[in-house]
Parts: C-alpha cells; sequence; structure tokens
C-alpha cells in the first residue's frame, strides 16, 4: 500500500493581499497557482490534506478571527472533510492537536507550502524536524514580503531564498510543485530529483 503523506498548507490566507501590512513587496506570484496544483494532485490522488489557519491577536492584523482577511484565499478553500487546525503562533505545532493528529494516523512525513517562508512556514518546519517528523518544502508553493532591517530593504525574494537554505539538508528537504507532481504522485512516495 502507498505511504499516505498529507500535504499540509499554512495559513493560505486572504489578509496576506493586504501586501502594505506586510511589508509592500512580493515574491512568487505563482505562489497560489502552485498551492492550487498542489491542492488538486492531492485530492484526486485521496492523499490527505490539512490547513492550517492563523488567528492573530493583534488588533490590527488582517488575519485576526472576524475579519474578511482570516479566511482562506479561494485556491485552498478547505473541503468539509478536511481538518483546519487554527493557531495564534508562528508554529502550527504549539498550542493546536495537529501534532498528535499526526501522530494519531501514523503521518511521519509531511510536505509544507504556503505563507510567509520566513514565519509561519520556517517555524513550523524547524519545530516538525525537530519532533522527528520528515519534512519536504515546496519551495515555489510559499512566498513572502519584503523585510527592512536598520533601514535598509532586504527584497522579497532574498528574504525567502535565505529562509529555504536554511532550511534545507538540516530541516526539510526542498523540492518544488512540478517535482511533486512528477515524482510523488506517480509512487505514492517522496523521490525528489
Amino acid at each position: 500500500m502507498a505511504s499516505r503523506i498529507p500535504l499540509i498548507l499554512i495559513d493560505v490566507q486572504k489578509g496576506f493581499d493586504d501586501r502594505p501590512y506586510w511589508g509592500g513587496n512580493r515574491n512568487n506570484p505563482a505562489m497560489e497557482a502552485n498551492v492550487a496544483r498542489l491542492l488538486r494532485a492531492w485530492r484526486e490522488a485521496g492523499q490527505p490534506v490539512i490547513h492550517v489557519r492563523h488567528d492573530s491577536v493583534l488588533p490590527q492584523s488582517p488575519l485576526r478571527l472576524g475579519q474578511a482577511g482570516n479566511k482562506f484565499k479561494p485556491e485552498a478553500q478547505p473541503l468539509s472533510e478536511e481538518p483546519i487546525f487554527a493557531k495564534t503562533v508562528n508554529s502550527a505545532l504549539i498550542g493546536t492537536t495537529l501534532e498528535p493528529y499526526l501522530r494519531e494516523r501514523g503521518y511521519p512525513t509531511l510536505v509544507i507550502a504556503g505563507l510567509t517562508t520566513d514565519h509561519c512556514v520556517s517555524t513550523t518546519v524547524r519545530m516538525a524536524a525537530n519532533l522527528g517528523f520528515t519534512v519536504y518544502v515546496a519551495e515555489d508553493a510559499c512566498a513572502t514580503f519584503d523585510k527592512e532591517l536598520w533601514g535598509q530593504r532586504i527584497p522579497a525574494e532574498e528574504v525567502h531564498r535565505v529562509h529555504l537554505a536554511s532550511l534545507n539538508g538540516e530541516f526539510a528537504t526542498l523540492t518544488s510543485t512540478e517535482r511533486l507532481l512528477r515524482n510523488f504522485l506517480q509512487d505514492g512516495r517522496l523521490a525528489v530529483d
């Protein structure tokens, strides 16, 4: 029997369309399309899909519960049978029942994508790896925003690449949407080339 490997979509929420709030420029305009491709393929293959939603506790956040921005983007709308784990911090494994959910179902390997590369994706990936999960990150199904440090702007693509580089090899294996669709769904296991 083929392995069951969940696709975990982190914070693919409408509030991230408020680009000025998050720092202006965002990298990877293809992120949503890649998320949609992965989601469609996982569903067609009968593989588990898990959604994570950030319920911000910051009053001004577009991700705050009750705000329109808290809702999932159209490309990542959960089906009724797909679980949603709500979090209030960066890691989807703190303050949620995601870890026991994964362990009870025997899911030692995870595929993660979503927003933002340097915050909730990175934090969740690091914790999952530290907890003993094998993690793959769909790097082109993640994105982030420009950052500012000491009065200097750091472009979103640079932030994205540096954070992925720090995850690769130690906390996760980086892969792409195309590799996942080509390799994983052909034989029910993850193989990256």
